[in-house]
């Protein structure tokens, strides 16, 4: 096994409009994050976004996500170096912790000597622990597309693979917005008729992703979340709406303030990014992240891929 390893995760979405919580979509766009064991101390550096920002000590989210998996290995190295390139924005709603909590997680898996590769299920449960719910750690420790769940014994999740069609744009707001905030707007009750709603179009949604893109519009209505939480992003659902009365599936992404839209690649869907954007935003044309986490560098095999 190495003593340095280096572990790529994408940028993730969340919900996907109405699956709040139990959908997500990996996105190519990339953290990098190297490992490596030392004789004592911890050395963290880091590139790209969050450079002056992120703390360089023990409260670094890799770091703390490096240490929970070390603590459910059973392992401690003597010391410890990472340096992360974050290409992730932050506070966005594109999973940015998520991807450091699964980074660390990795990472740890990566170098601890005692194991012989790395149990998919097993950093699914740590990380979804870490993050508080698996649907942005689902989709970018797996790639794809994913729907995940919790069961007593901890939390699942499954991989679709997305129809080659679709590829999903993300308008990134200059604002950031904490996801703490975000869900603090939810009410504690929604009304059945909502929950019926969102549940016939979160199943309509795999069919979408998966089979059928022309159905994305449709399957991305939501009812249960984004209007909900409109006071913290009045300018991201005002952005929504005019996508969507344009016929784009356009959605919050994650908590937000993000906007993913996902095109079809067919008519006036495909991507006329310059005509629906305002000025303070910024249009990412990407694509689905079929690999999701992966280590690049001293990699032991992952079991479940």
């Amino acid at each position: 096994m190495s003593a340095a390893v280096t572990v790529r995760v994408p940028a993730t979405s969340a919900n996907l409009g109405p699956a709040f919580d139990c959908a997500g979509l990996a996105l190519t766009l990339h953290d990098v994050v190297d490992f490596a064991v030392l004789p004592s101390g911890l050395d963290v550096s880091i590139s790209g976004i969050g450079v002056g920002e992120l703390p360089t000590d023990e409260s670094h989210l890799v770091v703390r996500a490096f240490r929970a998996a070390c603590a459910q290995l059973g392992w401690t190295p003597p010391g410890l170096r990472v340096v992360a390139d974050n290409g992730i924005p932050q506070g966005r709603g594109m999973g940015s912790s998520a991807a450091a909590v699964v980074a660390g997680v990795v990472g740890a898996w990566a170098l601890c000597p005692d194991v012989d590769d790395i149990d998919d299920d097993a950093v699914l449960r740590l990380t979804s622990e870490l993050e508080g719910h698996p649907d942005n750690v689902a989709a970018c420790l797996l790639g794809g597309a994913t729907l995940s769940w919790t069961e007593a014994s901890g939390a699942r999740a499954v991989r679709l693979d997305v129809a080659p069609a679709i590829r999903p744009v993300l308008l990134v707001p200059d604002g950031i917005l904490s996801t703490h905030v975000a869900r603090g707007l939810l009410p504690d009750a929604v009304p059945h008729d909502v929950a019926a709603f969102n549940a016939a179009r979160s199943a309509l949604l795999v069919h979408a992703l998966t089979a059928d893109p022309a159905r994305l519009f449709e399957a991305t209505d939501d009812r249960l979340h984004q209007r909900q939480r409109a006071a913290a992003m009045p300018e991201t659902i005002a952005l929504i709406d005019a996508l969507r009365a344009r016929g784009h599936a356009a959605v919050v992404s994650g908590a937000g303030p993000s906007v993913l839209v996902l095109t079809d690649g067919t008519g006036d869907a495909g991507l006329p990014v310059d005509a629906i954007t305002s000025p303070g935003w910024t249009a990412l044309d990407l694509d689905v992240d079929t690999t999701g986490a992966e280590v690049l560098v001293g990699a032991p095999e992952v079991s479940s891929r």
